[in-house]
C-alpha cells in the first residue's frame, strides 16, 4: 500500500497539534510557565535534557506550545529543527550569531530589510565581522568573484525588501556551497507555502512569523528553520542568548497558521489585480511585483515560487515632497500607515529608501510606495488608491 502524503493545506490544519495530549483541545493551549518540575533526580540531572524532543526542562527552553509550532514549521519547510524567537529581527540576528565569528566576512544582499542592515553595520561591526554588500541581482559568477579567505556566509532575501528583486536562489546556493559558505535567507514574503528555501539549497530559512504566520497583526514572532548541519548550533545559540518567543505569541501563531492556505491566495490574487491597475495610471512609472510579467525577474519567480503574497511596491512618475505624499495618503479610507504587513489589513508606506543601499540603485525617478494588500475587496482598494493618486500635485514640487 502506497503511503499517502498530505497536502500543505491538510498539514496546516492537522500538524502541530495533538488533541488527546491536550484534553481534547483542537489547538494546543498556551503554556504559561517558567519552572518545569522534573519527576525525579535522574531526569533533572540528565545531560542535555533541554535538547531532547518534547522535553520541557525550563520555560526559557520552550514549552509544549513551542514544540508544536516548531514541529509544524519544520515539517512545512523540510528542515531538521526550528527555533522560535521574539521577532523577525531576533530570528535574523540569532541565525547570524549562530554562523559568524569575529574576523568573518558576511556577503549581504543590498536589498535587505533595513533593520538587518543596521544590525550588520553596528553590532556585527563592533564584533569584528565585516559585511560586504552585493547586488540583489548577483550572478553565480559575480558571487564567486566576491568570495575571499574570510568569507563565511551569504545572506539572501528574495524578493528584496522595498524593491522586490527576485534572486536565483538555487544557482547562488550552489556556488556558495562550492566555496564553503553557509547560506541564510529571509523568506518572510513567500512563507513556506510558496517557497521552500531548504529545498533550494539554503541552510537557514528565516521568517518574521509576525507577518503571514500570525496573520492578524496582533503578535510578534520570529522563526528559523535549520538543516541538519545547523540545527544543533542554532538551538545552542538561541539557548545561550536566552532569546525565545513567548508562549502567548506562539499560541497566536499556531491559531493563525491554520488559515494560512486560505488567506495567502486572497492576498496574492488581490495584489495582482491592484498591481495591474496601477500599471495603467499615469502617476506610476513602474510597478514592482514579481508576479507581473513586466517584473525583470518574473521568469525566476515563475520557475521557483508557488505563489505570491500581498506585498509589493510602485514608483511614482514624478518626485514628491512630504506635502505631496501626505496629500496622497492622509485621507485614504482603507490603507493604514504602518511599518508591518502580513495581517488582514491593507497598509501603505511611501518614502525614499535610497540611503539604505550601498552598491545598487533603486528604481526612479519618484519615491517608492510600498503596499500590503489585505483581505478587503480589491475594487474598494483600487477606488481608494485612485482617489489618493488623484490628490497628488501635478508637479511634485
Amino acid at each position: 500500500m502506497v503511503e499517502h502524503t498530505p497536502s500543505p493545506s491538510t498539514r496546516l490544519v492537522h500538524g502541530g497539534r495533538d488533541p488527546e495530549r491536550y484534553a481534547g483541545a483542537v489547538n494546543p493551549p498556551p503554556f504559561r510557565m517558567s519552572t518545569a518540575l522534573a519527576p525525579d533526580f535522574e531526569t533533572f540531572t540528565r545531560p542535555n535534557r533541554k535538547f531532547e524532543p518534547d522535553a520541557t526542562a525550563y520555560g526559557r527552553f520552550g514549552t509544549p506550545t513551542h514544540r508544536e509550532l516548531e514541529k509544524l514549521l519544520t515539517e512545512l519547510e523540510g528542515g531538521t529543527d526550528t527555533v522560535l524567537l521574539p521577532s523577525g529581527l531576533s530570528a535574523i540576528t540569532t541565525a547570524l550569531f549562530a554562523v559568524l565569528e569575529s574576523g568573518d566576512e558576511l556577503l549581504m544582499t543590498d536589498s535587505v530589510y533595513g533593520p538587518t542592515r543596521y544590525f550588520c553595520e553596528t553590532v556585527l561591526a563592533r564584533m569584528g565581522i565585516t559585511t560586504t554588500y552585493v547586488a540583489p541581482t548577483l550572478t553565480p559568477e559575480e558571487l564567486a568573484a566576491k568570495v575571499g579567505p574570510a568569507t563565511k556566509a551569504l545572506f539572501l532575501e528574495s524578493p528584496g525588501s522595498m524593491s522586490f528583486e527576485v534572486q536565483d536562489v538555487p544557482a547562488l546556493t550552489g556556488t556558495a556551497h562550492d566555496h564553503g559558505l553557509t547560506v541564510l535567507m529571509d523568506n518572510t514574503w513567500a512563507t513556506p507555502l510558496y517557497f521552500k528555501p531548504l529545498a533550494h539549497g539554503v541552510d537557514l530559512s528565516i521568517q518574521a512569523g509576525t507577518k503571514y504566520i500570525v496573520g492578524h497583526a496582533d503578535a510578534m514572532l520570529g522563526a528559523v528553520v535549520a538543516n541538519n548541519a545547523w540545527a544543533r548550533p542554532l538551538r545552542e545559540r538561541m539557548y545561550q542568548m536566552g532569546n525565545i518567543a513567548g508562549s502567548e505569541e506562539t499560541y497566536l501563531a499556531l491559531r493563525g497558521i491554520r488559515t494560512l492556505d486560505i488567506r495567502l491566495p486572497k492576498h496574492w490574487e488581490s495584489s495582482v489585480l491592484v498591481a495591474k491597475w496601477l500599471e495603467t495610471r499615469p502617476e506610476v512609472a513602474q510597478v514592482l511585483h514579481p508576479a507581473l510579467p513586466s517584473h525583470p525577474q518574473h521568469a525566476i519567480w515563475a520557475r521557483d515560487f508557488a505563489g505570491a503574497s500581498g506585498l509589493f511596491a510602485f514608483v511614482l512618475a514624478e518626485p514628491q515632497d512630504k506635502a505631496g505624499l501626505a496629500a496622497m495618503v492622509d485621507d485614504l479610507a482603507y490603507f493604514g500607515l504602518g511599518s508591518s504587513w502580513g495581517g488582514f489589513e491593507s497598509l501603505i508606506v511611501p518614502g525614499y529608501p535610497a540611503p539604505g543601499r550601498s552598491v545598487s540603485a533603486l528604481p526612479g525617478p519618484g519615491p517608492l510606495v510600498r503596499l500590503h494588500i489585505g483581505l478587503e475587496d480589491p475594487d474598494d482598494l483600487i477606488a481608494d488608491l485612485g482617489a489618493g493618486l488623484d490628490r497628488l500635485p501635478a508637479s511634485g514640487r
